[in-house]
């Protein structure tokens, strides 16, 4: 977990704040997902509250696949850099070299490193410097989300926009730059996003119970997502988001598995250590003081050291948050399949993480 001698190591984690903010929220407040801290390797903090399936009363468990939303592009990451360590591209070759499909509004000069570092200043289909939660769900209105089943299908949607900014010029947070890198992916490796992502990251890390699994075909103990209406009723977000994930949101993990994906990270065997450290440097600073993005990962620095690592992402329905902290051997996991509980428990954590 990236701890070398000599570092630090009293400060542990105490799951105090944690386990009393499950016990105090009740009701339509609670916690519906599952939190798994591991320090050093080994579970300190294991939950699960609410229900996968509300309709059902089935309950959340440890194993239970919930949504990554954006997570998925820590994901999308390692596949191009796998592309790359196999020699089939580097991070400066030019997207319009390396992508199976015509973007002729695209600037010539965006390379594999812009839309890895969201610097690409690629128009976006779900802008999120300007658009809310609400107005994703109006994008299936004219498109209906039941038909966005891969990357292509996402093209019409962004190919004809305006850039935001030269290549380059600063960092701006692009969903639309990973569905491209998704269509490079297919390009390069000759088979569909999923089925790359499936073998060559879900299968190698061990993370046997991930997926990306269509609405209409989720297979057993995959949780549902959930919105709470004004009215105080519940309906899942199946509507509210494409019908399938790809390379820019929306694969299904569980908490364990993240566990296997940090090591498998970790230890190379998804990557060599090159390729690895590429995936892990702060490549540009962003709007908060002190986080960078690498790729696909936000990264937080203090005083020039990296003190975390974070895959993170929000759909309607959905919260995931996954974090490793490599000058403490911790690593911690949250997903929600209610937003507004696990984004407040996100920030129990943090506090938790910071010794408050």
């Amino acid at each position: 977990m990236l701890v070398t001698e000599g570092e630090n190591m009293t400060i542990h984690f105490d799951p105090a704040l944690i386990e009393q903010f499950l016990s105090e929220r009740q009701g339509d407040d609670a916690f519906s997902g599952v939190i798994l801290v591991r320090e050093n390797g080994i579970p300190v903090l294991e939950r699960a509250g609410g229900f996968a399936q509300r309709a059902d009363r089935l309950p959340n468990t440890l194993h239970t696949r919930l949504g990554t939303a954006s997570g998925t592009k820590t994901f999308t990451a390692a596949a191009i850099c796998q592309l790359v360590e196999r020699g089939l591209v580097n991070f400066e070759t030019p997207l319009k070299d390396c992508v199976g499909v015509s973007l002729p509004s695209f600037d010539p000069d965006i390379t594999l490193h812009h839309l890895l570092s969201h610097t690409s200043g690629v128009p976006d289909y779900f802008d999120e410097e300007t658009m809310a939660d609400e107005d994703y769900e109006r994008l299936w209105l004219q498109r209906p989300m039941y038909t966005m089943r891969q990357p292509r299908d996402f093209v019409p949607l962004f190919a004809s926009g305006a850039a935001k900014f030269s290549p380059g010029a600063r960092f701006a947070y692009s969903n639309a730059g990973y569905i491209v890198l998704a269509l490079v992916v297919e390009h390069l490796a000759g088979m569909p996003f999923i089925d790359y992502v499936q073998q060559n990251i879900f299968a190698r890390a061990g993370m046997t119970d991930s997926g990306f699994f269509a609405f209409d075909r989720l297979p057993e103990g995959t949780a549902a997502g959930y919105l709470h209406d004004d009215d105080g009723t519940w309906r899942t977000n199946i509507y509210s988001i494409p019908v399938i994930g790809g390379g820019d949101g929306g694969a299904f993990v569980t908490a364990p598995d993240m566990a296997n994906f940090w090591k498998a990270l970790f230890n190379h065997t998804l990557l060599g250590p090159d390729h690895t450290a590429a995936m892990l440097t702060p490549h540009i600073t962003t709007q908060r003081e002190g986080r960078c993005y690498g790729y696909g990962l936000w990264i937080d620095q203090v005083e020039g050291q990296i003190t975390r690592y974070t895959a993170l992402g929000g759909d309607p329905g959905v919260m995931f948050a996954s974090v490793v902290l490599p000058q403490r051997g911790l690593e911690c996991t949250i997903m929600g399949n209610v937003e507004g509980p696990a984004w407040v428990l996100y920030g129990v954590l943090n506090q938790a993480l910071a010794g408050k």
